[in-house]
């Protein structure tokens, strides 16, 4: 990894990303990420209750972690930015690498049930 910040994140498969409400509380939500050039790319459901949460404050803090979300590293302050188009394109093949088969299928999926996405970068603060 590129950034010094995320070399704990290196050979993870996920990573646990707290967003907040806008009374301040904290939700954590285990997620699945690729690194490219120092930053940190996931994507979610366009429509869930994170990307409202990421829309109104980009502010997060991220540490590697299991399935379940149990944190295995340490947490890192950083912000979140959602891609245009050409950046979702490119953040999702890094995620296709990464994830192989089972990327895939779930992209299948996604799109027959018409599940628009959301794909985010995350930059250290």
């Amino acid at each position: 990894m590129s950034s010094g910040v995320f070399t704990q994140f290196h050979n993870r498969k996920y990573l646990n990303l707290e967003s907040y409400r806008r009374n301040g509380q904290g939700v954590r939500t285990p997620l699945w990420f690729a690194e490219g050039d120092g930053v940190l790319y996931f994507y979610t459901v366009a429509h869930s209750y994170k990307v409202k949460r990421l829309s109104a404050n980009p502010r997060v803090r991220i540490a590697p972690c299991d399935i379940r979300g149990n944190v295995k590293g340490e947490w890192v302050d950083a912000t979140v930015r959602r891609l245009d188009q050409a950046e979702a394109r490119q953040a999702d093949d890094l995620l296709n690498r990464k994830y192989g088969l089972a990327k895939r299928i779930l992209n299948f999926l996604a799109k027959i049930r018409g599940h628009e996405r959301a794909a985010f970068a995350i930059q250290p603060d």
